[in-house]
């Protein structure tokens, strides 16, 4: 942890400064609008999620004071500001099958519920400081594509089951009839059409470059705003059809009548001790999850310059774990796919003609890389046609970090709830639908799978692979196999379970999987999920007198 420290310390200043820097202005304004909104809507989805199977135990006013609180440290006192902290599925996940368990076979009721979670989070505090202290974030070196691939499938899968379960609600809500339901459906998947094929434009050759690449951007956006609009159409028309919306509380205040500090002292000890296994649980899943998704942030297709630091940061992470259990809110950590997509956001690109990349081959530099990564086979568009282009670099600050997370605490203000409670639950429904199928669409799982059942000989000689299909067919199998027992699992009251079988990936591809296949065969198969030096000298083994210096870039 001091080492990260230490590394970092130096361009603390600049991590500030390079956000005030004029060429940077548009794209960081451009990244704080993008990720609020992705970031806050599916986090309220999930509150709708959490919000009936808890009793109320969070709400709103939880979530955005989680969010808020995880981005403000991370902006602030983080080694890697890019890597996106806030409330994610897998917490609500595991949240309301805690409450299941202890509700159901032991009599909870919601603040006895609050003062067991909060002892959960102090054990995982715990046990987040002892893997920080003794360096057990060098593993993260293991974590390869094929684990993160399959990681990020079971995202994608979970937000999707989360979205229809929000429709499949909308046909039962009470003083509710089918034509709420149906409504609701339409909303949302207008809503995915729309803002998927706005997202599209950025990636086609519509527009100038920098127009596209901005409507691109602020899709997900205008999507939101929109279709909450569109719901209170005036009467005799859509109006006439009830449909539900986001449920508040008063500003400030927690969903329950309760104090903002839960009083976890009033707990018998036996219940204490076995909070233990559960808080394990919640590092454990903390430990992939977290760290994959800082790995992702900062993954190879990304320029990187300024050095990571996973231990502290797994450390502090642990200290907004125990904020979060003391003040009774759902843990934020690393979200995938934000983490991602808020190094995308502040990526600057540039266009790069076909004379131009041919003649940059042929000298020899690094291939450009498309900007959408999906495949033809699992899009609806063309994806061969779109125009290739390279990323210059990032800018890498904290500002839009903190500016976030500031307005996400001001959303907690009373206007802003009364302007949240005016949007549809069908929007966040298709909030799910959206950010899982974007995530399984361009999953390389998906496409790999798909490749298998395309005729070769139909195909052009770019697309053949060197690979035998029975080797490919191996190696996806595996994915497959770990996603499905993931997605299994996750459908019990075993669901605290399924960290462990995320985290036993990490070993399978370590010591198994080289045994099956072929050095080439891996090789062309697998790959680190980022292996920039900036990155990876946080994980050790490490001289310890290493120093680090940054890529100067002009403002052209």
């Amino acid at each position: 942890m001091w080492s990260d420290v230490r590394r970092r310390l130096p361009f603390y200043k600049s991590d500030w400064l390079d956000a005030c820097r004029r060429s940077n202005w548009l794209t960081v304004a451009t990244s704080v609008v993008r990720i609020f909104f992705i970031n806050l809507m599916p986090a309220l989805a999930y509150v709708l999620d959490m919000y009936e199977r808890t009793e109320h135990s969070y709400g709103v006013n939880e979530v955005l004071l989680a969010s808020a609180l995880a981005a403000i440290v991370f902006s602030v006192f983080s080694v890697q500001p890019l890597t996106f902290v806030g409330v994610t599925g897998l917490t609500d996940l595991m949240n309301y099958t805690i409450y299941r368990i202890f509700h159901d076979h032991y009599g909870f009721d919601q603040i006895k519920f609050l003062r067991m979670q909060a002892w959960v989070l102090i054990w995982a505090a715990g046990f987040h400081f002892i893997v920080a202290i003794f360096n057990m974030c060098d593993f993260t070196r293991f974590i390869t594509e094929m684990t993160s691939d399959t990681f990020g499938l079971y995202v994608g899968v979970i937000y999707v089951e989360k979205g229809v379960e929000q429709l499949i609600q909308e046909f039962s809500m009470p003083n509710h009839d089918n034509a709420t339901g149906w409504l609701s459906v339409t909303i949302a998947m207008l809503f995915c059409i729309t803002v998927y094929y706005l997202t599209q434009l950025g990636a086609s050759t519509y527009l100038p470059f920098r127009i596209r690449r901005t409507v691109g951007s602020l899709a997900f956006v205008a999507g939101c705003l929109f279709w909450s609009g569109f719901s209170h159409f005036p009467k005799h028309s859509i109006k006439e059809v009830p449909i539900s919306y986001l449920p508040i509380t008063r500003s400030f205040f927690p969903t329950l009548d309760r104090g903002w500090v839960v009083d976890f002292w009033n707990m018998e000890v036996r219940w204490v001790f076995v909070a233990a296994p559960l808080g394990l649980m919640i590092m454990l899943l903390f430990y992939f999850d977290h760290n994959v998704s800082s790995v992702m942030a900062q993954a190879r297709k990304f320029p990187i310059t300024k050095p990571a630091g996973f231990h502290w940061d797994f450390f502090l992470l642990g200290i907004t774990t125990l904020v979060s259990g003391i003040l009774g809110l759902p843990v934020p950590n690393g979200l995938v796919p934000q983490a991602p997509d808020h190094t995308d956001s502040l990526s600057v690109y540039e266009q790069v003609s076909g004379a131009d990349e041919r003649q940059k081959n042929v000298e020899g530099a690094t291939p450009v890389e498309p900007m959408h990564h999906t495949s033809v086979a699992a899009s609806f568009l063309h994806i061969s046609h779109f125009p290739r282009v390279r990323n210059v670099r990032v800018v890498e600050q904290r500002l839009s970090h903190l500016i976030i997370g500031l307005l996400t605490l001001g959303t907690m203000s009373r206007p802003i709830l009364v302007a949240l409670s005016m949007m549809p639950r069908a929007v966040f429904a298709g909030v799910f639908l959206l950010v899982g199928f974007a995530s399984i669409e361009s999953n390389p799982i998906v496409t790999r799978t798909l490749s298998l059942l395309q005729d070769r000989a139909a195909l052009g000689p770019l697309a053949h692979s060197s690979l035998r299909r029975t080797t490919l067919a191996r190696f996806v199998s595996i994915q497959w196999l770990f996603f499905g027992m993931t997605i299994a699992i996750s459908q019990t009251i075993g669901a605290i379970g399924f960290p462990i079988i995320i985290t036993c990936m990490i070993p399978c591809r370590t010591f198994l999987v080289p045994k099956l296949f072929e050095p080439n065969e891996v090789t062309s198969l697998d790959a680190p999920t980022a292996d920039a030096p900036a990155v990876m000298i946080s994980l050790g083994p490490k001289n310890e007198d290493e120093s680090w210096q940054p890529v100067n870039y002009t403002d052209s």
